[in-house]
C-alpha cells in the first residue's frame, strides 16, 4: 500500500496543481524534496571556454535557470549588456522572466508558443544575421547545435551553470521511508545512488519521467513500477493517478 510518497521536485507554488488533488483524492502523504541543484559556473571557470559574451547580438533562453545565470555571469564578469541585444526565448513565460534583470518593454524579445527550440527556429531563420550565444547547463545534448546548424545560423553554446547533487543530510538519510519515489531526470537517480549506496529497493515503487530517466533507473539496477510519459497520461500526475487507481482495486 502506498502511503508516502517522495516527488524530486520542487513543491508546486500553486495550490491548484494536481499533486494535491492526488494527495486529497488517495490520501497520500506527498512529499517534495529535489535529488539534484543547479549551481552556475564562477567566472573563472565560464573563461576557460574562451567565450566573450559581447561578441554575440542575440542570446536564446531555453529556462530561467540559463536567464539567471547568464545575467549573474554577465555582472561578475563586469559585462555590461548593451541595449540592442536580442533575446530569444522558448516559451512567452521565460521571456517575461527577463523582467527580472532588465527592462523588458526596451528590449527586443522573440519568444515560442511550445517549449521548443524547433518551434523559435522560424523566428530565428528570420534573424539570421544575428550571432547567437546559448546559455547550457553542463548536462546537455547536441540537439540544439544540430539544429541551428542545419539553418546555417551563426551560434556558439556555451555552458553557464551545472547539474550537482542535493545532498542529503544524516536525519534525510534516517527518515527515509518513501513507499515511492518520482524521477524526472538521470541525474536524480545518479544522486539517489550517490546519497544512498547501499539502495535496497524492496517494496518501494519507482516512477520515472521520459525515456532517459527511465534507461537510467534500469542501468542503476533499480526496478520501474511507473514509466511516463504514455500517450494516454502524458503528464506525471496523470500517469500518477491512474497507477494509484489500479493499486486501490
Amino acid at each position: 500500500m502506498i502511503k508516502k510518497i517522495l516527488v524530486s521536485q520542487p513543491r508546486p507554488t500553486s495550490e491548484k496543481s494536481p499533486y494535491f488533488d492526488i494527495a486529497e483524492r488517495f490520501g497520500v502523504e506527498l512529499v517534495f524534496r529535489p535529488f539534484i541543484k543547479v549551481e552556475g559556473l564562477t567566472a573563472r571557470e565560464f573563461r576557460t571556454q574562451k567565450v566573450s559574451i559581447l561578441d554575440y547580438t542575440a542570446i536564446v533562453f531555453t529556462s530561467r535557470h540559463a536567464i539567471d545565470h547568464f545575467f549573474t555571469l554577465a555582472k561578475e564578469l563586469r559585462c555590461n549588456i548593451p541595449e540592442d541585444m536580442k533575446y530569444f526565448c522558448v516559451t512567452e513565460t521565460i521571456a517575461l522572466y527577463i523582467q527580472k534583470y532588465v527592462q523588458y518593454r526596451k528590449r527586443k524579445v522573440f519568444f515560442g508558443t511550445t517549449g521548443r527550440v524547433d518551434d523559435l527556429l522560424p523566428t530565428m531563420v528570420k534573424h539570421k544575421t544575428e550571432r547567437y550565444l546559448v546559455p547550457m547547463s553542463d548536462v546537455h545534448n547536441d540537439s540544439l547545435t544540430t539544429l541551428l546548424d542545419s539553418k546555417k545560423l551563426v551560434h556558439k553554446e556555451c555552458v553557464m551553470y551545472k547539474t550537482v547533487s542535493n545532498d542529503f543530510t544524516e536525519e534525510e538519510v534516517k527518515n527515509f521511508d518513501y513507499d515511492m519515489l518520482v524521477f524526472f531526470s538521470p541525474s536524480g537517480i545518479e544522486s539517489l545512488m550517490k546519497n544512498f549506496p547501499n539502495f535496497d529497493q524492496g517494496k518501494i515503487a519507482i516512477a520515472t519521467f521520459g525515456p532517459a530517466t527511465a534507461k537510467a533507473a534500469q542501468e542503476a539496477g533499480l526496478r520501474l513500477d511507473l514509466q511516463a510519459p504514455s500517450e494516454q497520461y502524458p503528464s506525471m500526475t496523470g500517469a500518477l493517478q491512474h497507477f494509484l487507481l489500479m493499486q486501490d482495486e
